[in-house]
C-alpha cells in the first residue's frame, strides 16, 4: 500500500534543501484524511526546525486536484450509527488534528509554496489559506462547498472569509460558488497565477536560487521567482468582479433572509451564477443560518479564536444529523435528495443557532486550548 502522503528533500545548488509533500490518493483526488493529517503535520514540524531547509513545497498527486476536501466519508461512517445528539470520537479527533495543521501553516516561519492545481475544495482550501505562496493555474477549481453537505466553510473560513472584499465571503460562503484562479487573487485566495506547464521551469529554478539561512530572504527571493513566471494575461477570465455590486451588498444584510434573497431573485443569464443560485437553494438552511452568523462573530477572533470557534462547532453539526444526511445524500447513497432539519431559512430556530454557536468545552477543556 502507498503511502498516503509522500516526502522529499531537494538538494539545491547553494547547499539548501527544498522540502516537498504530496498529497499521494489521485483516486479520491487527494481528498485530506486523518491518516494525511498525522504524517504532515510532525513532519513540517521538523522541517521548521531544520535551518539547511530554505522552504517547503506542498503539492498533490496527478494532475486533477490539489485536495478536493476533508475525507467526509470516514466521518459519515464514524457517525452513522451514533445517536442524535452526539457525536463520534473520530469526528473530534480528526477535525482537532486538521485544524491544528492548518493553524500550523498560517504560522509557518518559513516559506510555504502551496501549488493549487485542479480542485481545491473544503479541507484542501484549509491547507492552502495559510500558505506564504499560493499558486493557482489555468485549471484551479476552488471552493468552499459545505452548505451542500450541512456543514459550514471551516477549515480557518471564520477567519478568511472575513478578510475578502465585502460580501464576498459570505457570498461564497451561503452559494459554494466554484472560483478560478482569477477569482481566487480577487478574493485573497491565491498570490499568483501560473500556467500549469510551466511547474517543472519553476522546480528546476527553486534549485538553482541563492538560498540564505534568513526565512525572510527566503520568502523574498520566492516571491520574486514566482512573480518573474507569473502571466496573468492567460488566465481565465473572472466572474465574482461580474456581479461585484450585488455581491458587495451583502455585506449590508442584518439578517441572512435578506442575503438570500438578494442573491437568488437576482435575474441573470450568467451560467456561473445560476448555478450559485441552485446550489444555496438545494443546500441546508441551517447552514446558511451558520454561515452568516459564523461570519458576524469572527469579526472580532483572531487565528486561534476562529479554530477554536469552529471546533466547537464542528462537533455540533455532527452530533445534530445535519452534517451526516448531508454527506449521506451527496456521497453515500448519491440521491442528491437530502433530509434538512428546515425546509427554508425562515423556519431555522433561533435557539439552535445559539446552541450550535455555543462551544461544548470550558475553555481550560477546549481540544485547542493549548493552540499557539
Amino acid at each position: 500500500m502507498s503511502d498516503v502522503v509522500l516526502f522529499e528533500e531537494l538538494a539545491t545548488n547553494n547547499g539548501y534543501t527544498i522540502a516537498v509533500a504530496t498529497l499521494n490518493s489521485e483516486k479520491s483526488l487527494n481528498a485530506l484524511s486523518l491518516d494525511m493529517v498525522k504524517l504532515l503535520y510532525p513532519k513540517l514540524i521538523q522541517w521548521s526546525q531544520n535551518e539547511n531547509i530554505a522552504m517547503v513545497v506542498l503539492q498533490g498527486a496527478g494532475e486533477k486536484a490539489f485536495c478536493a476536501g476533508g475525507d467526509v466519508v470516514d466521518l459519515y461512517k464514524a457517525s452513522v450509527n451514533i445517536g442524535r445528539g452526539n457525536y463520534a470520537n473520530e469526528v473530534e479527533t480528526f477535525f482537532t488534528s486538521e485544524y491544528q495543521l492548518d493553524h500550523l501553516i498560517h504560522t509557518y516561519s518559513k516559506p510555504i509554496l502551496l501549488w493549487g492545481h485542479g480542485i481545491v475544495m473544503g479541507g484542501g482550501l484549509g491547507l492552502m489559506a495559510g500558505a506564504s505562496h499560493r499558486v493557482v493555474t489555468e485549471k484551479s477549481r476552488i471552493a468552499m462547498p459545505e452548505i451542500t453537505i450541512g456543514l459550514y466553510p471551516d477549515v480557518g473560513g471564520t477567519y478568511f472569509l472575513n478578510r475578502m472584499p465585502d460580501g464576498c465571503g459570505l457570498f461564497l460562503g451561503l452559494t459554494g460558488a466554484s472560483i478560478n484562479a482569477t477569482d481566487a487573487k480577487y478574493v485573497n485566495l491565491a498570490d499568483h497565477c501560473l500556467l500549469f506547464e510551466s511547474k517543472s521551469e519553476l522546480m528546476d529554478k527553486l534549485l538553482t536560487t541563492d538560498w540564505q539561512k534568513d526565512d525572510e530572504t527566503n520568502h523574498k527571493h520566492l516571491t520574486t521567482l514566482l512573480m518573474s513566471l507569473e502571466n496573468n494575461s492567460v488566465m481565465p477570465a473572472g466572474n465574482i468582479s461580474n456581479h461585484k455590486e450585488l455581491i458587495s451588498s451583502l455585506a449590508n444584510c442584518e439578517r441572512v433572509s435578506s442575503a438570500v434573497v438578494n442573491i437568488l431573485d437576482e435575474q441573470t443569464d450568467d451560467k456561473w451564477f445560476t448555478r450559485a443560485q441552485a446550489s444555496l437553494k438545494h443546500g441546508s438552511a441551517l447552514s446558511a443560518h451558520l454561515v452568516f452568523n459564523q461570519l458576524d462573530h469572527g469579526k472580532t477572533l483572531n487565528l486561534v479564536e476562529c479554530f477554536q470557534f469552529e471546533l466547537g462547532l464542528s462537533v455540533h453539526c455532527a452530533a445534530i444529523g445535519e452534517f451526516t444526511e448531508g454527506v449521506r445524500a451527496l456521497l453515500i447513497d448519491k440521491d442528491n435528495q437530502p433530509n434538512w432539519m428546515f425546509e427554508n431559512v425562515t423556519d431555522v430556530d433561533k435557539g439552535l443557532i445559539t446552541k450550535l454557536m455555543t462551544s461544548p468545552w470550558s475553555e481550560q477543556q477546549h481540544p485547542l486550548a493549548n493552540l499557539a
